[in-house]
């Protein structure tokens, strides 16, 4: 059984082949059941989170079966590792045979991003200049630079609790090459941007969606349990509603569960899937002043097109 590391998937992996690979893979649909999704309780710490994610070709025979097995702990920031880990397996569709095996947290890094890139291709702004990053977690500088591959932004700003952490993130953008500044006032770069991806943890409301300029895109990453929240009920009014999946973000995203059980919105208020953008069956962005969420709770059908990905590039190289 092969063996693709976090370096190998960095070294084969581009923005623009992971998005794709995303948009072929919502376009056309694989068979994944909702993923088991496990609260593991700690005494003195924040509970974990283990979660399995299993998924298959629609055509298993001559396609793949995958599965990743992840743990999310909160409390890892604190000693300096990432609060999502991760392992994937990806096995022959015919035999079952283990194929495989893939550095599930990197994959999991660049699935992640690369799928709000594939929504902000239809949601996003065209012509925009401020990029804000909520958070500066392992995501954030992937998600700032998949961001970046797909619109034109002049500027990336970045907000953090911990205001030591988003002036790294803001340097080590700006040794890429990007025009990059940390704030500690999120209220204040909140009407300023034109796109804002948050990828957190938060447990409270961080953007409020009465600062929200008329226009803008918000890309909710974080916030992956009903009990989490990144974005107030003004911005659910606000916004035009997408998600990845329809059962994901209704059962599992906190901006989207909270607002339903209150009578915020309703299900119907949920403009479509990435399916339906990746398929052409709904256009999108619909004018420059409408504003566009996108809410993201991530998919089983992500982890199987890159990891399906990473070992056909892996093959060719």
């Amino acid at each position: 059984m092969k063996f693709i590391s976090a370096e190998d998937l960095d070294r084969l992996f581009t923005f623009e082949k992971v998005i794709d690979a995303l948009g072929q893979a919502f376009a056309t649909g694989v068979n994944a059941p909702m993923r088991h999704h496990h609260t593991i309780e700690r005494t003195g710490g924040a509970d974990q989170t283990l979660l399995l994610m299993p998924a298959w070709s629609k055509d298993v025979t001559d396609g793949h079966i995958g599965v990743k097995i992840a743990t999310v702990t909160p409390d890892n920031g604190k000693i300096s590792l990432p609060a999502v880990m991760a392992s994937y397996i990806l096995m022959d569709g015919k035999t079952g045979a283990p194929q495989t095996l893939i550095d599930g947290t990197r994959l999991t890094l660049w699935r992640t991003s690369c799928a709000s890139a594939l929504a902000a291709r239809y949601l996003a702004p065209k012509d925009p200049n401020t990029l804000l990053v909520v958070g500066a977690g392992e995501l954030a500088p992937f998600l700032a630079r998949a961001h970046a591959s797909v619109r034109p932004y002049k500027r990336i700003v970045v907000w953090n609790r911990s205001a030591g952490n988003a002036e790294k993130l803001a340097a080590a953008l700006q040794a890429d090459g990007f025009d990059a500044s940390a704030t500690t006032d999120l209220d204040a770069a909140v009407p300023q941007a034109d796109t804002i991806a948050a990828a957190t943890l938060s447990g409270v409301p961080l953007i409020k969606g009465a600062l929200v300029k008329q226009g803008t895109h918000i890309d909710l990453v974080g916030a992956f349990t009903p009990q989490m929240r990144e974005s107030d009920d003004d911005c659910i009014r606000r916004a035009s509603i997408f998600v990845d999946t329809y059962e994901g973000a209704t059962k599992e995203g906190g901006d989207i569960v909270q607002p339903l059980k209150t009578g915020v919105m309703s299900e119907k208020d949920i403009k479509a899937d990435l399916h339906a953008l990746s398929s052409g069956t709904h256009g999108g962005r619909a004018g420059d002043d409408e504003i566009t969420l996108f809410k993201s709770t991530g998919a089983a059908l992500e982890d199987l097109a890159a990891a399906t990905l990473a070992a056909e590039l892996s093959a060719e190289n």
